[in-house]
């Protein structure tokens, strides 16, 4: 695993040592930020189910001001921590050891918003209408805010949620696929 491009481009990143997180493809990873992006003037960022931290990592590389990372997995944590600490990312990061919702309820209390939101949960785990209606109800998207929501590609994604609406869908290979949403 590595940055694709950007300030930290060709840095390779420690991905989480257990069998509990999937990280994103360096294919799916350049495909998405080309999709959003590919670089950005500021905003903030938030990377929920983030495992090894490699999206929002990307996200900040990219010219993002700063990202919010979230997991429950200690591993996960530990090397979101590792990774940051290597690229000096300190003073641009918030990490947080707690489910979804309640990290989602606490940003909310901060009155935290989020241009950009990378949704990578387990798998068939986890409602994406669900999440995206949290992140609506907490009150956590600034204007114009993009959802990027990685799932199976078997999985039905919803078109809208409330306000948001899908932008785009694209496929990598017979398991993943990647929707936006705005």
């Amino acid at each position: 695993m590595r940055v694709i491009a950007g300030e930290f481009k060709g840095r390779p990143l420690k991905s989480v040592p257990t069998h509990q997180t999937r990280p994103t493809t360096d294919k799916v990873k350049e495909a998405v930020f080309h999709g959003i992006g590919p670089f950005f003037e500021g905003g903030s960022a938030l990377d929920l189910f983030a495992g090894s931290g490699g999206l929002g990592i990307e996200a900040l590389s990219r010219g993002v001001e700063n990202c919010v990372f979230v997991d429950q997995q200690h591993k996960a944590i530990q090397t979101i921590h590792e990774n940051i600490e290597i690229l000096n990312l300190k003073d641009r990061t918030e990490v947080f050891r707690t489910d979804a919702k309640r990290a989602l309820k606490a940003a909310g209390k901060r009155g935290l918003k989020f241009d950009y939101i990378f949704l990578d949960p387990p798998y068939k785990k986890f409602s994406y209408a669900d999440l995206m209606e949290a992140l609506l109800s907490h009150e956590l998207l600034a204007e114009g805010a993009m959802i990027v929501c990685e799932h199976d590609a078997s999985e039905e994604i919803p078109e809208a949620v409330g306000p948001l609406t899908k932008q785009k869908t694209d496929y990598y290979g017979s398991n993943i696929g990647v929707s936006i949403f705005q």
